[in-house]
């Protein structure tokens, strides 16, 4: 299914409710007539509750939130340091007031809750949530519990990138004061979490809806439940650059458990077997229900940056031989992600391209030899191409929740709590099952569980292991570190891994490819000889021979700058071993606020 009319439908209520706004807390406010008219019939309601949605199709989301400003992890990176753009500022955690991005993501993040909070009232006091329709009052239900968890999303990464920010819970009317002061972040992930609890066995299942798995559903907010618990529940960094949890966590580590498991007791479902087609059916524009994915954002065909900044490499424009466009990747993959991998772990090829598209539409070693391509998603995979001069606007997907997540959350929830129990291991056990032939399972699943269930840290530390090979590329990394308090460790884990591959390359100590050697076979495949091992030649010179490992080292400076550099802040930030991944409050939002907002501690 391609939401086409949904995204069409979306951008048309946007245009009734959202009207134009100086301040981000103050829009001009609908009339009560048009509130009362909007709410009072399904299909007008429908269209509301559209009116969060399209805000998924400003760059806010479609490019910086989905995947740009979600970077720099151990898995994904991007070097912050080589431009003062206003991204880069963000890669490099030293982003100004004046940051447009940030601006961007503020100015939409409310826009989406004022247009939810909206949708929250209306629905309310239409009196049809107790419709003697069952069918009526059962919609109206369903599209509260949308509003609802949108609202919650826009809340947890406001959380994420602002910390404790105004908690809006009313929607706008003439002559309410909507400057409001910051609220604590744990006040605001209560809230929204008891909102998500109060909605949920109020809403329909992806297989009881139009649209399916293109729009919010009970399984989306109940997965949300869990993550925004575990987020609750997790590490944050305070104002003096200290980090600490609340001391309530084990709570909410307790009702991610239970809306993780109340999921897998009501709607389980067997991951599917392919897990490369999992991304492919995106590429395809195919969203299947009681499958892998939960909830997808449902770009229109000329919206979505899916293959356009992140993704493999395709280089097209007029003069390229195929219609296919040009797409890159802004979040490369670092060799030590790469090589994590059990050499037998199919997720590793799925996630990882060492190759691009080039002109003459033909494979191609990747460019720089570091700069591993997400792997998921490509607009060469497109069964219609876009045209030669396309660029952004694909129209892919965007996977926010994928079942999976569920299994993962619920083992690392029921660890914290009880230990690598039985159910905590057979969650994990089903997520790599997929992950290796079954011939390999004995060993790959049973054995491998079995070993890292001996306590509780080890078992956490399977965990944090398993969610990066299963979410390479999907760009959720980065909210997990922090939520874990062990962002700054894995930056600096990934330093000194990619430091000792870079000597042992040097000095040839080491048993990884130092060089990697490729070819265009007969068949017209795309081989490379040695992706996993050094090897000292090729068996003929009909190989291409590409520095890889070797490529780290630096003759002047010892190690490429990359390594040096991308992650420094993340390590040797203003609080050394805590990452500041809190960024300023917009200066235009601090304006509007007059004299309420701040941006006091953090360094700033």
């Amino acid at each position: 299914m391609k939401a086409i009319k949904f995204n069409q439908f979306a951008l048309a209520a946007a245009s009734v409710l959202v009207m134009s706004c100086s301040d981000f807390l103050e829009p001009e406010s609908i009339s009560t007539f048009d509130s009362n008219y909007i709410y009072s019939n399904v299909d007008d309601a429908r269209k509301g509750v559209n009116a969060v949605y399209s805000h998924f199709g400003q760059d806010a989301f479609r490019s910086r939130l989905s995947n740009n400003m979600a970077g720099n992890t151990d898995i994904e990176h991007q070097s912050g340091w080589t431009s003062t753009g206003d991204r880069y500022q963000i890669w490099d955690l030293n982003a100004l007031e004046s940051n447009r991005d940030l601006e961007i993501v503020w100015t939409y993040a409310y826009r989406a809750i004022r247009d939810a909070n909206i949708s929250i009232e209306g629905l309310r006091a239409s009196g049809k949530l107790e419709s003697e329709d069952p069918v009526e009052a059962r919609t109206m239900s369903h599209l509260l519990g949308e509003a609802v968890t949108l609202k919650a999303y826009w809340y947890s990464i406001l959380a994420f990138y602002f910390g404790d920010v105004p908690y809006v819970n009313e929607a706008p009317v003439a002559g309410a004061d909507f400057n409001l002061p910051k609220e604590d972040r744990n006040v605001i992930l209560s809230g929204v979490i008891q909102d998500m609890i109060e909605v949920e066995e109020g809403m329909m299942w992806a297989d009881e809806t139009p649209y399916g798995i293109e729009q919010v559903t009970r399984e989306y907010t109940l997965g949300m439940i869990a993550r925004l618990a575990l987020q609750r529940g997790g590490y944050y960094v305070n104002p003096d650059l200290s980090q600490s949890r609340a001391s309530d966590y084990l709570e909410y580590y307790q009702i991610a458990k239970d809306y993780s498991a109340k999921l897998i007791a009501l709607k389980d479902r067997e991951l599917p077997t392919d897990y490369r087609q999992v991304f492919l059916n995106q590429n395809k524009f195919i969203s299947p229900v009681n499958s892998e994915v939960l909830f997808e954002v449902p770009f229109a065909l000329g919206n979505g940056d899916v293959a356009w900044n992140i993704g493999i490499t395709v280089e097209g424009g007029p003069t390229a031989a195929h219609s296919f466009g040009s797409g890159n990747n802004y979040m490369a993959i670092p060799p030590t992600y790469y090589f994590s991998f059990d050499t037998l772990d199919v997720r590793r090829d799925v996630t990882c391209a060492l190759y691009k598209i080039n002109t003459s539409f033909e494979k191609e070693f990747i460019n720089n030899r570091t700069n591993i391509a997400q792997g998921k998603w490509s607009r060469h995979f497109l069964e219609n191409p876009p045209g030669a001069s396309s660029a952004k606007g694909t129209g892919i997907n965007w996977p926010m929740m994928r079942y999976a997540d569920v299994l993962l959350m619920y083992a690392e929830a029921e660890n914290e709590l009880n230990g690598p129990t039985a159910e905590a291991q057979e969650q994990l056990k089903r997520v790599r099952r997929r992950a290796f032939n079954s011939s390999l399972w004995s060993e790959k699943v049973d054995g491998y569980v079995s070993e890292v269930s001996g306590s509780k840290e080890d078992f956490f530390q399977a965990i944090v292991d398993e969610r990066a090979w299963e979410f390479g590329g999907e760009m959720i990394r980065k909210y997990e570190l922090i939520r874990w308090g062990n962002y700054s460790e894995k930056m600096d884990e990934t330093v000194e891994g990619l430091k000792k591959m870079a000597d042992d390359a040097f000095y040839g100590t080491g048993t990884l490819p130092d060089y990697m050697y490729w070819k265009i076979a007969d068949n017209g495949d795309f081989v490379i000889l040695n992706p996993n091992t050094k090897v000292v030649a090729p068996p003929d010179d009909t190989w291409n021979q590409v520095p890889f490992l070797l490529s780290m080292h630096d003759e002047t400076l010892t190690y490429s700058e990359w390594i040096t550099k991308d992650w420094a802040n993340y390590i040797d930030g203003p609080n050394p071993g805590v990452v500041r991944y809190i960024f300023p409050i917009p200066a235009s939002a601090i304006a509007n606020s007059q004299g309420t907002l701040t941006n006091d501690g953090y360094g700033f």
